[in-house]
């Protein structure tokens, strides 16, 4: 028999068997579908929160100021630690595996108002280098710059929410606003962002000013002193050097305030590159999981499969002793059988992987969850579908193919169909 005439045989019997070749290509189908959308949806996890921390700031540690744990140069543990404005200069100078070390202040309960409205949002203010180790993008305008901080400048860059709610849809650009009743100009409005973290509340709802400026105009106020600040921000230069970069300014600020350079009570580090790889982990766990799941459910496919084959098999005894008796060698029976099992398998499977990328598709036309990048398939998904899909179409063709290729002609001959 010519492979064509071995193919058309093979759909004939499978057509004549309607309701069982369906049933047993839905569980293949399901599986590979199972295994699509698992990984697609981890997928889509790992990049929509890894696009989420990009707007908080990428690779980025914030450095506040605690309480000692550990006696130091014969000074009692339980010591409080404040950071100072000029603390940045000496730390930026001993580490350098850091790109940015940065002095923050945030100002609460300032009341904030132009022509129009008030509020009392949170002003913060920090060096130019900011806007890219904490991307405060401008959709409009400008962020301020190494003259608007070197002459102390009153400017203001204003988030997305507070420009709203002091001028509404009219626009902000050169307008004043009044900080506690001193005169700002306004020089930029953020770009809209989303943003799934914060250490001291969300971006968008925020004034931003210069370093010098509100450390001129708002101060900290006691215990706190005229020069102590809330935190650093600190960027290593690369992510090779992050656990470099950290040491270095733990040890920098130790030297600078007395506190062990091990003492991690003294300088708590709200680290987003540890908190990265933790994610990442997860992440990776969950892909797993639920692409063993889908797994599972594609075995259990490959087993149906194997079943319904064994039972062809057994409801096709006598056809395949005729075939023998007339001169059907055991490997053409081998063959036919093992080709009804490729075909089922592969046609099921290849359904499967289009509905699954089609349903892909569907879904990420609608609008998505800032943390949800959607379902994203990718290469390693259907190449890993189509290497567990051989490997499920074999193993599952193999023994039914060697069991009708066994068959005595005589028995077969003999065998009632029930009996």
């Amino acid at each position: 028999m010519v492979f064509r005439d071995l193919l058309l045989d093979t759909l004939r019997t499978l057509w004549a068997h309607k309701l069982r070749t369906f049933l047993t290509m839905f569980g293949i189908a399901w599986g590979i579908v199972s295994i699509t959308l698992m990984v697609a949806a981890g997928e889509g996890f790992h990049v929509g929160w890894k696009k989420m921390q990009e707007t908080f700031g990428k690779d980025v540690m914030i450095v506040f100021s605690g309480r000692t744990s550990l006696q130091a140069g014969g000074l009692r543990a339980g010591r409080e630690v404040r950071w100072e404005d000029k603390d940045y200069i000496p730390v930026q100078q001993e580490a350098p595996a850091c790109r940015y070390v940065l002095p923050e202040l945030g100002r609460e309960g300032l009341k904030v108002r132009s022509l129009y409205n008030n509020g009392t949002p949170l002003v913060v203010g920090s060096l130019p280098p900011f806007v890219e180790v904490r991307p405060v993008q401008a959709g409009e305008g400008r962020f301020y710059n190494w003259d608007d901080q070197a002459q102390g400048r009153r400017v203001a860059f204003l988030g997305t929410n507070i420009k709203k709610q002091l001028f509404g849809t009219r626009p902000a650009l050169g307008e004043t606003i009044h900080i506690n009743d001193i005169p700002y100009t306004v020089i930029g409005v953020m770009e809209k962002k989303d943003q799934d973290s914060c250490y001291d509340g969300w971006d968008v709802d925020k004034v931003f000013i210069p370093f010098s400026a509100i450390m001129r105009d708002f101060p900290e106020k006691p215990p706190g002193t005229a020069h102590t600040i809330d935190r650093l921000l600190v960027a290593p230069r690369s992510l090779e050097l992050h656990e470099d970069c950290k040491f270095q300014v733990r040890r920098a600020l130790g030297r600078l305030h007395d506190f062990d350079p091990r003492d991690k009570e003294a300088a708590p580090i709200w680290d987003t590159v540890e908190n990265a790889k933790s994610f990442r982990v997860m992440i990776d766990g969950l892909k797993f999981f639920l692409g063993a799941v889908g797994l599972t459910t594609l075995l259990l496919g490959g087993i149906g499969v194997m079943n319904v084959m064994l039972v062809a098999v057994r409801e096709r005894t006598r056809e395949i002793g005729v075939r023998k008796a007339v001169g059907a060698s055991s490997r053409t029976i081998l063959t036919q059988f093992f080709i009804e099992s490729l075909i089922v398998v592969f046609l099921s499977g290849g359904s499967g992987l289009a509905i699954a990328y089609g349903f892909c598709a569907l879904v990420n036309l609608a609008p998505m969850p800032g943390f949800f990048a959607g379902f994203l398939p990718t290469w390693h998904v259907a190449v890993l579908s189509f290497l567990l899909l051989g490997t499920i179409a074999v193993l599952s063709a193999l023994y039914p193919a060697r069991r009708a290729a066994s068959v005595d002609p005589i028995e077969a001959l003999r065998y009632e169909p029930g009996g």
